[in-house]
Parts: C-alpha cells; structure tokens; sequence
C-alpha cells in the first residue's frame, strides 16, 4: 500500500533533519527516509571498537546556526560544546606554534617568528572578520534565482547591498577572499611561513587542492564564519560526539511530527508529468508525497535518483560537470596514552585539547596536493588530529582515549586504476608515521582504529568521491550557482522537488543552514500554491 505524505525527506542527515523539523512544525505530515540504521548522516557517533566511541566522519562545531539550535531547542535536549583552549597546535622541527586563546596571546606567539606579523595580526582579523560577518548575514538567505524575473533581480539587489555597505577596504577584502588563492591573500598580510601556514590550514580543509589554487582564499574564510557559545570564528567538542547532536534534532523533528523511516533506501525520485509525486525505496515500496526534498548531495540526486529523461538536457550537462572530490581520508583511532610531543613534552595539556595540525607551511600543503595528483597521496599528508576524550571521558575507558585525523590530500579516484580498497592500509600507515614522526609515542599506542578512505565516506555515507561538502566550494559552485546558476534557491528543474544538502548554499560543514532555508522557500511554494487553489 502507498503511504501519503505531504513531504518526504531523502536522507536523514543533519540538514534532512532539520528540514523536516521546520516542515513538520508548520503542519506538514512529513516522512524522513535514511538508507543508515542510524539517523545523522556523517554526523554521527560510532563505537568503532570495544568501549571506544567517536564522531565517525563529521568531527568538530562551529558552523551549527545558532537560529537553528533555538529553534530546536537543541540546548533544552542537552546540547553542549566545548570550547578548545586554543585554536590549533603546529609542531615543527624544532618548535612549536600556538594560534588562538586570544588575540594577546596570539600576537606574542607570532612575535617569536616576525614582530612585523604580530603587528599586523589585529588588521587581518578585523579584516576576515568583516567579511565574515558579511557570509553570517547571507547563511539563513535564499540565494536569487538568476532569471527568476523581477523578484529574483529584487532579491540580488537586496543581497548585493551587503557587500556595498562595507567601506571600501571591506570590498577589497571580500574581493579578493572569494577569488585569491590562500598564498596570494596571505603574502599580502604576513611574511612568515608558520604564520601563514597557520591561517593557510583552513584553506585546504576538505579542499582537494593546495593553498597555491585559485579560490582556496574563500574555503579559508569559509571555515571562519562560524560561531561556538557566542564566540564568533571558535572551534568545540560536542559532548557525546557529533551524533548527540543528530540525534537531538531527530528528536525535535520527531516531536514536532515527522516520521523517521530507517534502513529505506530510496532507488528512484517518481516524476509524473514533470512534477514530483514521492520515491520508490529499494523494497519496491512507493511514498507518495506533492514535496520531495534531497538532503542528498546533487551529484547523487541528479545522476542516480532521477531519470535524466525528466531533466533539461543543458542542466544535465551541468550537473555531469558538477565538481565533486574533497580529496579527504578519515580516521579514528582508539589510544592507550596521549600523544607526547617531542617539541612540547607531557600529556594532558592544553594542546591535546585542541586541533593538532601537521601543516607546517604553504609549501607542505601544495606538496601534498600535487603529491595526491601524481600518485594518489603524499607520504607526508596534512593531518589535524583532535583528541575529544581529553574534555568528554564517555568516549573512552578510563585512561585511554579516542583521536580523530583528518587528512588532506588524498585522490577521490586513485591514478592507474589502483582501488582504495586495496591502499587504504597504506595510506592509513603514512597518517601514522607523519604524527609519529612528532610524537614517537603515537604509533605504539594505537590499540585499534576505524579508516575511511575517500571511497568508504561515498560507500558509508553516500559522500560522491568521498566529498565531505557534496561538492567543491569553488566560485563556480557558491551562493546562486551552487549546484547550478538558476537553481540556487534550493529549487530544482523538476516542480515539487527540493534540494537541502550542504550542495546548496552555502555548502558544505554542519551548519543547518540549507536545511533551513529549504523549508521556508518550501513553505512559502505551498503558501502560494494554496493562495491559487482557493481562488
């Protein structure tokens, strides 16, 4: 028998979720389809061996709407973040940079590589932030649909005003952070190559290219817009792993109504006549619904969710073009002790409890990336390493400790048509080496661990090429063109089919925000549909 629903969510991942909880609040009988025995997408938490849990793909906070967490009431439902005591912890050879916990402190820590840099630190940031604030006020807005008629061009003038509002030293910035490279926007800041390397970090962060690339300035500000307990650019710890957070709003949406089917695979969206009309799960089952909304990535939807018959022939085109690949490799593994670092000896200090990168400059970055392309990935990787047991003692036994790595650069498709599957251990044991080769006690105290290559996050989590943003953040895939200009607006080509994913605007990140604003411009079709209805 067909259910009957007035929407159908696909995938049941942070954004799906909260889709379907602005959806249900508003009245609407909704039903969310995850393929997962577990809602959360790559938000989740897993016990990847005995008594050892950990965020399995999605690891760190900062990016969460703080619109969405009120409007959840995540925080009633105990959501909690710890905030890292400083940002990130570089070793060296040699030394050690310290960037975060305050702007004083940070500008000491530069002043023992250049004063000219620990002076300019404050112009930087007043900078970034500027243009910060600028993506903040556009998260929660729908993009103009480009030839969307009067109100579209009405929309991209109200949005443009933003920009204009800045003072010309913010519309240089802005200009040049969306079409710079990281190198070229930081060479014109700092002269120093750890400096810059601890900025340029951002810039590569689930970014298959180099901080050398054109573009890679925008990933860089991109990570920065975020926000933790009213910390504006702060990093946390969730308490009980990404999945607590998942599964707080599942409960949100389930209390305001929706349905949450697992274990339901859907093989095909159904069109009839051009519009929407529900999905056919893998069972055979068909859901029938006048909304359907992906929180699939749009290279998912689009190649394999829907009949390329239904599709115009240039947006299918596109979509064929549509960028993928994050070039990112995943791992958690459990740990006996901490990791003692030769250049800042000890355990349980500061820096376990904060973003340990292996990154030391621009040049090691880039070496990565054409290392990946050449021969699929680079003996000495970039790797952060985030050790969340250090703050929340229910991810491990007592005395022992879970860390994440996340790694940079590795090819979604490996050259010579060698298979991840077969190389995933060896890229595995590299990541390895390149942290033992800063703290020698690392490797010996690896008990068990979890791998997830670029073709394990498309087999797991439906990631296509393992893109943990569903796809590039480049300029010709942002804001109005993400996934394709005059579809922006979380609208497709097909009526009564939506996207919500983090391949819409503005991308990638657990932040809520396509979620969100799907289901306004949802609400609002149906409110006009309903308006001509009843005349």
């Amino acid at each position: 028998m067909t259910q009957r629903f007035d929407a159908v969510v696909i995938g049941a991942g942070h954004n799906g979720l909260t889709c379907a909880f602005y959806l249900a609040r508003a009245g609407l009988k909704v039903c969310v389809v995850e393929r997962r025995d577990v809602v959360g997408g790559a938000a989740v938490t897993e016990e990847f061996h005995p008594g050892f849990r950990n965020s399995a793909a999605s690891y760190t906070v900062s990016l969460l709407q703080p619109k969405v967490i009120a409007d959840m009431k995540l925080v009633e439902r105990g959501y909690r973040v710890i905030e890292r005591p400083v940002s990130n912890f570089f070793p060296l050879d040699g030394d050690y940079l310290k960037l975060g916990g305050g702007a004083e402190r940070t500008r000491a820590e530069f002043a023992r590589f250049s004063a000219k840099d620990a002076a300019a630190l404050d112009g930087y940031e007043a900078a970034l932030e500027r243009v910060a604030d600028l993506l903040r006020s556009m998260a929660l807005k729908t993009p103009p649909n480009v030839g969307g008629g009067i109100a579209a061009l009405l929309a991209a003038a109200a949005q443009g005003r933003a920009v204009t509002a800045l003072p010309i030293e913010g519309q240089r910035d802005a200009l040049a952070l969306f079409v710079q490279s990281a190198r070229e926007f930081l060479d014109g800041w700092f002269e120093n190559d750890h400096v810059k390397a601890a900025f340029a970090f951002d810039a590569v962060v689930g970014n298959y290219a180099g901080p050398s690339a054109a573009g890679s300035a925008y990933v860089l500000l991109h990570h920065v817009f975020g926000e933790v307990n009213g910390k504006k650019g702060a990093w946390g710890h969730p308490v009980g792993g990404m999945g607590s957070i998942t599964r707080m709003m599942a409960e949100a949406a389930t209390q305001a109504g929706a349905v949450i089917r697992l274990e339901e695979p859907v093989d095909r969206v159904l069109v009839d006549k051009g519009r929407a009309v529900g999905v056919r799960l893998s069972s055979g089952e068909e859901i029938a619904a006048k909304t359907v909304v992906a929180n699939v990535g749009p290279a998912l939807l689009f190649r394999k969710l829907v009949d390329a018959s239904e599709l115009p022939a240039d947006f299918n085109r596109r979509i064929a073009g549509f960028k993928t690949g994050s070039g990112s490799f995943r791992m958690n593994v459990a740990l006996s002790e901490l990791p003692d670092f030769t250049v800042l000896p000890g355990k349980d200090a500061e820096h376990h409890r904060s973003g340990i990168i292996i990154a030391p400059t621009m040049d090691y970055m880039d070496k990565a990336h054409d290392d990946a392309v050449r021969y699929g990935w680079s003996n000495a990787p970039v790797v952060e390493m985030t050790i969340p047991s250090t703050v929340d003692d229910s991810l491990a036994p007592p005395g022992c400790h879970v860390a994440s790595l996340f790694c940079q650069q590795f090819a979604p498709t490996l050259p010579n048509g060698r298979s991840w599957d077969d190389e995933r251990e060896a890229a595995a044991d590299d990541i390895i080496d390149t942290v033992t080769q800063h703290a020698p006690n690392f490797r010996d105290s690896i008990i068990a661990g979890q791998i997830h290559s670029p073709t394990d996050l498309e087999r797991k989590f439906g990631l296509v090429d393992g893109d943990i943003f569903h796809g590039r953040m480049s300029l010709d895939q942002l804001w109005a063109a993400r996934p394709v200009l005059g579809h922006g607006d979380y609208r497709s080509p097909i009526s009564g089919l939506y996207l919500c994913g983090a391949g819409t605007h503005p991308g990638g990140g657990v932040t809520g925000a396509p979620g969100h604003n799907a289901a306004r411009e949802i609400l609002k079709d149906r409110s006009v549909l309903g308006r001509l209805l009843r005349k």
